[in-house]
């Protein structure tokens, strides 16, 4: 990368500076006096009509326009004809702005002078030279400026978080019902904490003002529809919605019905305090041989149904802060010795369900041991896991529909995945 600009300032016929804005602190008012001088000097050799000056470390690179100079002034060694090709651009900008650049208008308008230079130049690196772009971000009305600034959609439309004339090729909407399961259990093997938080996280690439509706296994919902409700339906307890949604529409009949915003967004989140068991158990046995010598026996159990596969699965088995020289073997998988964490880290990248492993370790204590030295801390073990295409609350999206007046054809795709919050075992 090219090196950065330092200053940009703006000049009138006789070399006082107007407005200058400093971006990297490395240029000080006084160069702009040092490059009119050079510039006086370079007027007196015809041969010399070249749009850059060097002096004293400092090189200079300007432009004229009607009574103004646009400098530009670095002490790195930039691009010349890209700070240029910039310099042609602003004088654009202020010109969409202040229909002419000339040293009335910038003296008229020196607020949103300012405002455009900061949005322009970040650090010294070109960044929106487009004027259509920047009136997005600058609202200021600018003196002699024919058309009026409209207020921002948000503040006009009933839909706040949605634009109007968003436009797709292809209408797609992905919907990810995401469970994180908290686990806590004590050394005794009894569940202290266990919830399971959910989201339905949406990515809508959708045209116009789609109305979208939204159909769950609700208990409730299913009941009031005179639908059974054997073994498949779910009590959805404190429910939170994004604003999109029609709060007064769910109270009524549980019906999900909202616009959406565009992007990404959290549709709902839930939380399910029922009594969960663990996906993944671990238990470990650690044997002390002599004073210098420990083993250690992780054995690992998958307890969902075995047509389930947990992925990216990593326990993390805390081990004494001075434990050198592990010899690992695992049954399956990988495990390391992770000496920042004080633990060993065994990573199974397939783990189906109804199955179990091993893993064996034997470490190195020191033969003495400090008789003032502070207990061994109890660390727990930590599990990390996903789980694709399956829920802890057995949640299933029945149907999503999208309408929209155009009628245009939408792809919805819904995706399932467990993943592990707080999930420690206590040794």
């Amino acid at each position: 990368m090219s090196g950065a600009a330092s200053a940009l300032f703006l000049l009138d016929i006789k070399g006082r500076v107007l407005i200058w804005r400093d971006y990297r602190g490395d240029v000080s008012a006084v160069q702009a006096e040092r490059f009119f001088t050079k510039l006086i000097e370079k007027e007196g050799d015809p041969q010399s009509q070249d749009p850059v000056v060097y002096d004293n470390g400092v090189t200079y690179m300007f432009i004229q326009h009607n009574n103004v100079y646009l400098m530009m002034a670095t002490r790195q060694n930039c691009n010349a004809a890209s700070l240029l090709f910039f310099l042609h651009r602003v004088v654009d900008v202020f010109k969409h702005y202040f229909e002419e650049l000339e040293e009335e208008s910038l003296r008229d308008n020196f607020v949103v002078v300012y405002e455009l230079l900061d949005e322009i130049m970040d650090f010294g690196y070109p960044q929106f030279t487009e004027a259509t772009i920047l009136t997005e971000y600058i609202k200021t009305d600018a003196y002699r400026m024919e058309v009026t600034q409209k207020p921002p959609m948000a503040v006009t439309n009933a839909v706040s978080w949605r634009s109007e004339g968003i436009v797709y090729k292809k209408n797609e909407v992905f919907l990810d019902v995401v469970e994180s399961v908290n686990m806590l259990v004590n050394s005794n093997g009894q569940i202290i904490r266990s919830d399971v938080v959910g989201a339905l996280k949406m990515r809508t690439y959708l045209s116009g003002m789609p109305e979208c509706k939204l159909g769950l296994n609700d208990r409730v919902l299913l009941e009031a529809q005179g639908r059974t409700t054997k073994g498949k339906a779910i009590d959805l307890d404190d429910i939170k919605f994004h604003q999109c949604v029609r709060l007064a529409r769910f109270e009524n009949d549980r019906t999900i019905s909202f616009i959406p915003p565009d992007g990404s967004f959290d549709l709902m989140t839930y939380r399910l305090s029922a009594q969960v068991k663990p996906l993944i158990w671990v238990e470990a046995q650690i044997e002390r041989h002599s004073r210098s010598r420990i083993e250690m026996m992780v054995k690992s159990r998958s307890q969902f149904k075995e047509r389930s596969t947990a992925t990216n699965v990593e326990i993390e088995v805390p081990v004494p802060s001075d434990a050198t020289n592990p010899n690992i073997r695992t049954s399956m998988g990988s495990a390391s010795y992770a000496p920042e964490k004080d633990a060993l880290v065994w990573k199974i990248k397939s783990f189906p369900g109804g199955k179990e492993y091993m893993m064996r370790a034997e470490l190195t204590l020191p033969s003495i041991r400090s008789e003032d030295a502070p207990p061994e801390r109890k660390a727990p073990i930590r599990v990390k896991f996903e789980i694709p295409y399956f829920t802890v609350s057995g949640i299933q999206v029945r149907y999503l529909k999208i309408i929209e007046k155009s009628g245009y054809q939408s792809l919805p795709w819904v995706r399932y995945i467990t993943v592990a919050g707080e999930y420690e075992l206590r040794m």
